[in-house]
């Protein structure tokens, strides 16, 4: 919470100065991609960015993992339990049919194919969770990377067109004003001459 709150802080300030900076270019002129502000601007956007994709990624994924994390590690008490299951009846047939030495063979091997097959069919099952987790996991980033996008993209929008009425409301003062209207009033007399 603590670093959500520096990060906001620090993407507050980051805003102020460039704020500041596009207003001190547009008063010396120029092209601002042309000038060393520009790489300031594609900067902040990359922070911007990253600082939005660490928080969604820190804040949305780990609840998500640590979900399927204690599903499988369940799955592997599960299966424990069952391998402990079957150790316990073969030593009981053993103790039952001590004797028998055919019969004893035989339920170990038996035991110990179902104890093989049963970890290789949770292997497998293992790898298929695994392989649909890392697919959900890349698609649910890919999702919300393009949403992160187009919220930044209408964020941008908004401030630029917030920066340039601003700017717009500065500059125009009652003199540019009546300077603007009386050229455009000259245009006019010249045109119909």
């Amino acid at each position: 919470m603590i670093l959500i709150r520096k990060m906001y802080g620090g993407a507050l300030g980051l805003i102020l100065l460039l704020a500041a900076t596009v207003t001190h270019a547009a008063e010396e002129g120029g092209n601002a991609a042309e000038q060393p502000v520009g790489m300031v601007f594609k900067w902040i956007h990359f922070v911007i960015l990253a600082g939005l994709a660490y928080w969604v990624f820190g804040k949305l994924l780990p609840p998500w993992f640590r979900r399927n994390a204690d599903e499988i590690s369940s799955k592997i008490t599960k299966s424990a339990a069952v391998k402990a299951e079957a150790e316990r009846q073969l030593q009981e047939a053993t103790a039952k049919l001590a004797s028998l030495d055919k019969e004893i063979a035989a339920f170990r091997e038996a035991a110990q194919r179902e104890a093989l097959a049963e970890i290789e069919r949770l292997r497998v099952m293992t790898k298929n969770d695994l392989e649909k987790i890392s697919h959900a996991a890349k698609a649910e980033i890919e999702a919300a990377e393009r949403a992160a996008r187009v919220e930044l993209k209408a964020l941008a929008a908004k401030w630029a067109v917030d920066v340039a009425e601003s700017l717009l409301a500065k500059q125009m003062t009652p003199a540019v004003q009546e300077s603007l209207i009386s050229s455009f009033v000259q245009s006019l007399q010249g045109r119909a001459n």
